[in-house]
Order: C-alpha cells, then structure tokens, then sequence
C-alpha cells in the first residue's frame, strides 16, 4: 500500500464511521500520512483524528479510537496503534514496499505520471492540472531566461499530468535552445486567451557557463520568489551539491544492478525488512508530488523531492549487495529492487527537470 492509497484508506475509514452513525463530520478532501514523528510507531501516522476532533465535538483521542476499528483488518494494514493526543500509527503487512517497488518498476521513468498504468491518487493536490479535456493551458513569460526555463520545467510536469500545454514568451534567444534544451511555442505579447504569467525572480548573473544540467538545477531548485545563486558550487562533485546528491544516488542505483548482474542475480520485489521507512515515504510521495508541481506550476517542489529521495536511498545503497562470503538471497534482490525503484524515481524526475540522469558519475 502507497502513502496515497493509505491516505484513501484512512478517508474511507471516516465515510464508514459517518455512515455507521459514530462520527458527525464531513469526510474531509484529504488525509496527511507520513513517517510517524518522535513518540510514534509504525510505519505511517495520520493526524486525522485531531483535524476532525472540533467538527466532531469529541477530543481527538476519542475519535482516534472510532475510527481504529475501521481501519485495522483493512488489507495491508497489520496494526493501528493510538499515541499522544490522538495520533493513528498504522503498521503495514510485510508486503507493502514490495507493492510500491512492483508498481514503480512496472511504470518505470513514467511513474506518477497521470497517463501511467496503475497511476495513484494524489489527495492533497485538489488543485489538479487542468483536465486533460483537448483545452490548452497557457504559459507566458517576458524575455527572461529564468522565466523560460522555469516555464519550460513547468509545461513538462503538466503534459506529465495529462494536460496540453502551449508556452509563449516575450522574447526568445535562439541559444537558450541549444545551451539548455528550451523551446517556446510563440513569441510575442501575450496571447489575447489569458495564460498563466511566469515570472520568477531573475538569475543575478549568467548561469550558461554551469553548463545545461548545473544551469537548470540552479535556476529550478529555488522557488520562484527566491533569488537563484549562480555559482561553481553547482558543478562541485561532493556532498554539499544538491545536485550531485541526487545524480549520484541514481548512478549508484545502476551501479548495484551492473554488480548484482556480475554476481548472477537480479532484482525482484519483496519484503525488505531493513527498509528506510524514509525511503519508502518519499518514493510512496512521488506521484503526489508531480501532481502538486503542475497544479500549483512548482518545478521546484519536485527538485526539493529528488533530494529528499537521494537523501533516503544513500545510506541503504551500501547494504544491498552480498559481503564477502555471502550468497545472494531472496532478501538481497529484494534490496536490490527498491535501490533500482529509487534509482527509477530520481531518473523520472531529473527527466521532468530536463536535467541528464547519468548511469555512471
């Protein structure tokens, strides 16, 4: 079970408990799942009980405990357990990252997309991209490479959600294509349909000399009201780089599938017991992500997640290969399939970022 299917289920479990007469509340838009906090347990938490503790005139422990029989025996849920003021900290069957690793795999780069197989719910962006109904959402920008980059970014994660999208500017120079792999759809004053103005705040200096990848990292990463920094501090190959972070999490993930090859197996999906709940959160959030990117058209937040899922995976990687004398086993590919989903996400959002996913760094 995914984040997003849980938040589902935790929503499905309040319909139940209205229906059932225990709680008089309206089912809200969206439940939040996430690792629990300090004091926790489990795999997830949801603070859903205190967000309908008012509504429902009852404290929010007590809620916690109406709506804890709704949700244990769901399938993939193995145990829900009540702390602090109301906290719900479910515990999921021994199955579930090996879902989430088969559903990332089976989709590949494309996972999380609105056209992909099996594509997952995102609750918490009700501000979908606009439906992919044959209308043309309208990007503009003024002659600003900053603005056409993000522009650019932007309209890759709509069309990702399914929508068709048309990206005009103010003004255009022919070697942002060629230096950053940018395109506009039309130059001149902004169409007479209003489009969705991008005006990001501009780069202080040039960022071309970073090269394509450095130089759209930088101007993408911050959120458009921040102020880019254009600097070498992009191109540095250690840990203080966001981007090689990201870069080299994937490329080790390629790496692991190139030895484990050596050594005569290959991955598969499965249990993984040592797993970095952090890991699967992030990797569970990926869909939800793209979704908030395109509806609120934050490239951004999809840079921001990248680092989070690189962040996760790094520490695992190195336990994934058989040490010394051992023998491949059934919980090494296991491993081995979830380094290949993380290497899958990074790779998938890089892409989306127009940023090289390299194999080898």
């Amino acid at each position: 079970m995914t984040p997003a299917e849980l938040s589902s289920t935790v929503l499905h479990a309040v319909r139940r408990a209205v229906d059932a007469g225990e709680l008089d509340v309206t089912v809200p838009a969206r439940a939040v799942v996430a690792p629990p906090g300090p004091g926790g347990c489990g795999d997830y938490a949801t603070n859903i009980a205190l967000q309908l503790a008012r509504s429902a005139g009852q404290p929010p422990y007590r809620v916690a405990e109406v709506l804890r029989p709704y949700l244990v025996g769901v399938d993939g849920v193995a145990d829900v357990v009540l702390t602090g003021p109301g906290f719900l900290n479910i515990s999921l069957g021994g199955a579930a990252p090996a879902a989430l690793v088969e559903e990332i795999l089976s989709a590949g780069t494309r996972y999380g997309h609105a056209d992909a197989p099996d594509a997952p719910d995102a609750p918490d962006a009700p501000d979908a991209p606009d439906a992919p109904d044959n209308s043309v959402v309208g990007l503009h920008c003024p002659h600003d490479l900053r603005a056409v980059v993000v522009a650019d970014a932007v309209a890759r994660v709509l069309r990702c959600q399914g929508a068709l999208v048309r990206v005009t500017a103010e003004g255009f120079d022919r070697e942002w294509t060629a230096a950053l792999g940018v395109r506009v759809d039309g130059v001149g004053p902004a169409p007479a349909s209003p489009p969705v103005t991008v005006r990001p705040v501009p780069a202080p200096a040039d960022p071309l000399p970073l090269g394509r990848d450095a130089a759209r990292w930088a101007l993408l990463h911050p959120a458009a009201h921040d102020r880019p920094r254009i600097g070498d501090e992009h191109l540095a190959q250690r840990e203080g780089n966001p981007l090689f972070r990201v870069r080299y999490a994937h490329a080790r993930s390629r790496a692991l599938t190139r030895n484990a090859a050596d050594l005569g197996f290959a991955a598969e999906p499965g249990p993984v017991p040592d797993a970095p709940q952090e890991l699967l959160a992030a990797l569970g959030d990926h869909p939800r992500v793209l979704a908030a990117a395109a509806a609120h058209r934050a490239p951004d937040r999809i840079a921001r997640h990248l680092v989070a899922v690189a962040d996760a995976a790094l520490p695992f990687l190195p336990a994934v290969l058989p040490r010394g004398g051992e023998k491949p086993s059934a919980a090494h590919r296991a491993r081995l399939a979830l380094a290949e989903a993380a290497g899958t996400v990074l790779a998938g959002g890089l892409t989306l970022l127009g940023i090289d996913a390299p194999d080898h760094l």
